[in-house]
């Protein structure tokens, strides 16, 4: 038996011997055999080992600064103070004033900054100054609570609430910001108690009417428009220029004498400044090209209009002498004379009519502004033009008559 069992050991070796075989050639064909095409898209493998640890790399290190971000966004917003969130909300594209004290934050952009300064802008919109006397406290009339007005002077850099005697740029300020108002001047003018004989320096000026006693005036005008000036403005040769208005400079409206002499002084009361814009603007809506005006005469020291130039017509107590009065034409195609306004062909007194109607139109729209308007011809020397000035009564006159 044990032979027998030797024997069937030997004839079942080389049968397993040839299903093992079978098994790892089966296993190898399987392995070389290329693998057949995806049928579609969606049958097709995944991304490579390689590009998946890059893809986990780039996903982990966006994931990470936007961790960052919100962390450093939750902790600078806890450490700013409520006015620093205030400041820092929705900006305009200029730029802006809070007012940290108010329940709800106000910020003047250009556009909120000329509503609360539409006052200094006059009734024609168009001042660029306004005149006070020096030392007093700018008026913030119109201004949100807790803003002011300052001054500036450009050359110094000084900044104060009541200017001193000069020319200044004015902001309006809210806590430490400042928001400049853009195309626009104080002017603070000198004390009438600076002049002395007759004089302020080197420049002549004279002295008014019941200047050192009762003041002659006519019975309909307001008191206070024929007293002597309680100051006047110092014109330089460097700021001559300064406008007043988009039309109107200092140099438009000084006293056309002692050419040499250097300060000048200037009445000047803005009131008929505004009347000027006005009565341009209401030309100018009528198809008129009033680039061109022109002032004749503004303002006359009480001793130029005595014995200055040609005083025909000139009446003593012309409203020159007080600043409220301009003789103007307008020649915008620059030949010397007033523009045919009328289109008759001809520069005569009715195109300075024309402009007198316009001052109708204003008193009507301004009786604030009523006043004086005389329209004169051409004569030697000077073309038609007409007189525009703000009493505080009507007056209309034609030539040298009626006073001016």
């Amino acid at each position: 038996m044990g032979g027998g069992g030797s024997v069937g050991s030997k004839t079942s070796t080389p049968h397993g011997s040839t299903g093992l075989f079978d098994e790892m050639m089966h296993l190898a064909e399987q392995a070389l055999t290329l693998p057949q095409p995806p049928r579609s898209r969606w049958h097709r493998a995944g991304i490579s080992p390689r590009a998946e640890r890059f893809v986990n790399v780039i996903g982990g290190a966006v994931i990470a600064l936007l961790a960052i971000g919100w962390t450093w966004s939750i902790a600078d917003a806890a450490m700013r103070s409520p006015d620093d969130a205030v400041a820092l909300g929705p900006r305009p594209t200029v730029a802006s004033i809070a007012t940290p004290d108010a329940p709800n934050a106000v910020y003047l952009t250009d556009a909120s900054l000329n509503a609360f300064t539409g006052d200094l802008r006059g009734a024609s919109g168009k001042l660029r100054a306004k005149i006070g006397p020096a030392g007093e406290p700018i008026d913030t009339g119109g201004l949100p609570e807790g803003a002011e007005l300052r001054a500036t002077q450009p050359q110094s850099g000084q900044t104060t609430t009541a200017p001193s005697a000069g020319i200044w740029k004015l902001a309006v300020a809210v806590g430490q910001a400042i928001k400049p108002i853009t195309n626009f001047s104080l002017i603070s003018t000198i004390p009438a108690s600076e002049k002395r004989n007759g004089r302020v320096g080197l420049y002549y000026i004279g002295n008014w009417p019941g200047e050192k006693g009762r003041i002659s005036a006519p019975r309909k005008a307001p008191p206070d428009r024929y007293r002597p000036p309680s100051g006047f403005i110092e014109v330089t040769q460097e700021n001559a220029d300064t406008r007043v208005s988009e039309h109107f400079k200092l140099r438009d409206f000084l006293t056309h004498d002692q050419a040499n002499v250097w300060p000048k002084f200037l009445v000047l009361q803005i009131r008929n400044v505004d009347k000027l814009e006005l009565v341009l603007s209401d030309l100018q809506s009528r198809g008129i090209d009033v680039s061109g005006v022109r002032v004749m005469s503004g303002f006359r020291t009480p001793q130029y209009n005595k014995g200055g130039g040609n005083t025909g017509g000139r009446a003593g107590l012309s409203r020159h002498m007080y600043g409220d009065a301009a003789d103007i034409f307008i020649d915008s195609n620059h030949d010397g004379v007033m523009d045919d306004l009328n289109h008759d062909g001809r520069s005569t007194i009715d195109d300075a009519r024309v402009i007198s109607q316009a001052v109708d139109r204003v008193e009507a729209a301004h009786p604030e502004l009523i006043g004086g308007a005389g329209v004169y011809p051409a004569e030697s020397g000077h073309g038609p033009f007409i007189h525009i000035d703000s009493r505080g009564y009507r007056a209309r006159w034609i030539g040298s008559g009626g006073g001016s």
